[in-house]
């Protein structure tokens, strides 16, 4: 029997050719293809900097000390994301202040903003969930309004647009990741977007070491970190961007093959796209109205098709309701959408037959719960 993982890389011959020729050149760190690799996102993105780092997490909390947040400052942000969002404000004791989020889009409602300002709030961390943008246009302006700087987790929306412009380019600073699921992959790695040259240079930093700009080997300006991305990684990854369009339309393709099959079963929800946006498809995730997520699960499972429960709500991870002391109820909306949501497999490489026989079995698990 045909067995369908939730999600795995594109990965084609000039790929692996490409990285082949950075190992047999012995340069494996700090050499051409990391620089050539920042040059390519900063075009694609449409800034003027771009910093390659270790991984998504390493730029999120790269963002947070280029932008001076210090212990005590509260940053407004989303619950319903990966950790990493909120861990990135907690390494430098940030406090993460959490707003609920639409039922639509998933994304933070900029509704629920003006309740969690404090004198202590200094800037908004916009996750853009799943593959689209959150509403811009109010969380600008409500930024603006009260003088609030803006992190872009767009780590799982790379190649999405907002009234046009790219995600992570609307903010202070953006932030891209790659691990093997996402739209195109560099193994682990990450990078930050910005067109400020003082965060653009205070992260290039502190990602290696504190060293300065002017990369004197032992010379440390300030305590930074091993943030690095390694030569292999960026080759596969300048590699990977030439063809992310096409990969990004590929999972269009896909996509629109799910909602087609499954968009007309009553307990079942598909994706919804936001107005003035597009979809760069990072995971395909539909909603079982029906309670009956878990069970459905097991089901598919035993069919070997395997799916996840995206996402856990972060407040209620265990270590966040001890620190913070979180129950149950703080956040209604992203709770519910939490206990519904269910990822597909999607990848490159399912067919049509592939997604209606999956979208079958979906619809048979359901029926029986409805």
């Amino acid at each position: 029997m045909k067995k369908f993982p939730v999600a795995k890389p594109f990965i084609d011959q000039n790929d692996i050719s490409e990285v082949v020729k950075v190992m047999k050149s012995g340069v494996l760190s700090l050499g051409p293809k990391y620089i050539k690799f920042e040059n390519d996102i900063a075009k694609y993105a449409g800034t003027k900097y771009a910093c390659a780092v270790s991984n998504g997490t390493c730029g999120l909390h790269l963002a947070v000390k280029a932008l001076n947040l210090r212990p005590g400052d509260e940053v407004i942000t989303s619950p319903f994301s990966f950790i990493s969002s909120s861990n990135c404000l907690l390494f430098e004791r940030v406090v993460p202040k959490f707003v609920d989020i639409q039922e639509t889009t998933f994304n933070m409602d900029p509704a629920y903003l003006e309740k969690s300002l404090t004198k202590k709030t200094k800037a908004i961390l916009v996750v853009h969930i799943f593959g689209q943008s959150a509403d811009m246009t109010e969380i600008t302006r409500f930024a603006k309004r009260h003088n609030l700087r803006i992190i872009e987790d767009s780590c799982e929306s790379l190649g999405s647009t907002y009234k046009e412009k790219m995600t992570g380019t609307i903010g202070d600073v953006g932030v891209y990741a790659f691990y093997p699921n996402k739209q195109m992959t560099t193994g682990e790695g990450g990078i930050l977007v910005t067109n400020s040259k003082k965060i653009r240079d205070m992260c290039v930093s502190l990602r290696n070491q504190g060293r300065n700009t002017r990369n004197d080997w032992l010379v440390h300006e300030r305590m930074g970190y091993n943030y690095r991305i390694d030569e292999m990684s960026a080759s596969l990854g300048v590699t990977q961007l030439k063809k992310l369009n096409w990969m990004i339309n590929e999972k269009r393709k896909i996509a629109s093959w799910y909602s087609a099959a499954l968009g007309a079963h009553p307990s079942i929800r598909v994706p919804v796209i936001g107005a003035k946006r597009t979809h760069s498809w990072f995971v395909y995730v539909i909603r079982l109205i029906n309670g009956s997520r878990d069970a459905v699960m097991e089901k598919l499972e035993t069919e070997h098709i395997s799916t996840k429960p995206y996402l856990p709500v972060i407040h209620l991870q265990p270590f966040m309701k001890k620190k913070f002391g979180y129950r149950p109820g703080s956040f209604p909306i992203a709770e519910k959408i939490s206990s519904q949501t269910l990822a597909l497999p999607f990848y490159i490489g399912l067919t049509r037959a592939d997604v209606a026989y999956i979208s079958k079995k979906i619809i048979n698990a359901t029926e029986k719960y409805d």
